[in-house]
């Protein structure tokens, strides 16, 4: 038996941070980063708020927070005394504030701590989900959480908050959609709902990703690109995801290398890790897996005469995909040397393997197994 719930109230489209002018005698505290207030994008806040707030600013967030961030947060907010998080950014703020609202519930004894997020990339589908990423920076390892009490009560998605996202970020951002999309519709814990959401998000990337990365004042694709991170967000918190994150997390702490692209680089090679034809066989002679990557291909409307071609055929697309936003395919061309993955593999495959994404992966992989993915990536 599953069960499926939905707690995020969703605010969808232009003009949905409007939502923030029903806000009233409310002490807010933002949590964003540094580039969000020399942009000026915290305006789009400030405006739609009257003066029954106050309002306070925590902006030390970086990429892949710190555990010491958190707990610095998680001070601060008790200093201020908020009523009501606001989370303002990437993945990294809303990752951030998940984790000080429930560190907060804990040692703060606050025992109702209402959170809005407000995604200012389209990726993470953090806005959606029950996960958070922190990061030990003296370990070089990501510890994700998971609890459904940080899901935030309200996610609201305008397009205008993602018009002045860079190309190369926009690329990154979008391949980690598609990730969580795929990974999504073949978990092992995969279901006609999560299916749904994950099938729609998969097309959308295909048919907006390019448009996005191509022109960024493209309201249309910015908005469908924002739907899709949060639909893929929706499946991947009723799925969990798979391989391609375990090892994610691990080597692109490693390596120094973006998420969604470490992302991007892992996934042709976990697509064909994970459909191979010597497991889970069904009578007809093909894969369960290798069957739903094929479903993938009929669904955008790629070739697949026979399941081995429709998985051929989802993997060519990707690669066709990376290639139109510039991306690298190998981790040569991010200039990761031969030695540093054969000096790393060991440490990534152990922790690939304990990461808790990995138990969801439709087969279960071995160390060895990991290290072989590793070195195809470095070529």
């Amino acid at each position: 038996m599953d069960k499926i719930s939905f707690k995020t109230n969703i605010y969808m489209g232009t003009g949905a941070l409007d939502r923030l002018t029903e806000l009233r005698n409310k002490r807010i505290f933002i949590v964003t980063d540094p580039f969000m207030i020399k942009s000026g994008m915290l305006t789009y806040v400030f405006d739609r708020l009257d003066d029954s707030n106050e309002q306070y600013i925590f902006s030390n967030i970086v990429p892949d927070p710190p555990v010491e961030i958190v707990t610095e947060g998680v001070e601060k907010l008790g200093e201020f005394k908020g009523d009501l998080i606001i989370a303002l950014g990437g993945g990294s703020a809303i990752d951030a504030a998940k984790a000080m609202m429930i560190f907060a519930k804990k040692i703060l004894k606050l025992s109702d701590m209402p959170f809005i997020a407000i995604p200012t990339t389209s990726g993470t589908g953090s806005e959606v989900t029950s996960f958070s990423v922190i990061s030990d920076k003296a370990k070089n390892v990501k510890y994700p959480l998971v609890s459904d009490e940080m899901l935030p009560e309200e996610a609201i998605l305008d397009p205008e908050l993602v018009k002045s996202v860079p190309n190369f970020i926009t690329a990154d951002t979008g391949m980690d959609v598609l990730t969580h999309a795929i990974e999504a519709f073949v978990s092992t814990r995969a279901n006609d709902i999560s299916d749904a959401l994950a099938e729609k998000a998969i097309k959308l990337v295909f048919e907006y990703l390019p448009r996005a990365y191509k022109d960024g004042n493209d309201l249309v694709a910015r908005e469908r690109m924002h739907n899709a991170s949060c639909m893929a967000g929706l499946a991947f918190n009723i799925t969990s995801l798979g391989l391609n994150h375990g090892i994610a997390h691990v080597a692109g702490a490693k390596f120094k290398i973006p998420h969604g692209r470490m992302n991007a680089l892992l996934l042709p090679h976990i697509i064909e890790f994970n459909a191979d034809y010597k497991s889970g066989f069904t009578k007809e002679g093909d894969s369960v897996t290798a069957k739903r990557y094929a479903d993938i291909s009929k669904t955008l409307c790629l070739s697949a005469t026979s399941t081995k071609s429709g998985v051929r055929s989802l993997v060519q697309a990707i690669r066709q995909l990376m290639k139109k936003l510039d991306m690298p395919q190998t981790l040569k061309e991010c200039n990761i040397s031969q030695q540093t993955v054969e000096e790393m593999k060991d440490a990534i495959a152990e922790g690939a393997l304990k990461d808790g994404c990995t138990e969801t992966n439709p087969r279960i992989p071995t160390s060895a197994d990991v290290k072989d993915i590793l070195m195809k990536m470095f070529q």
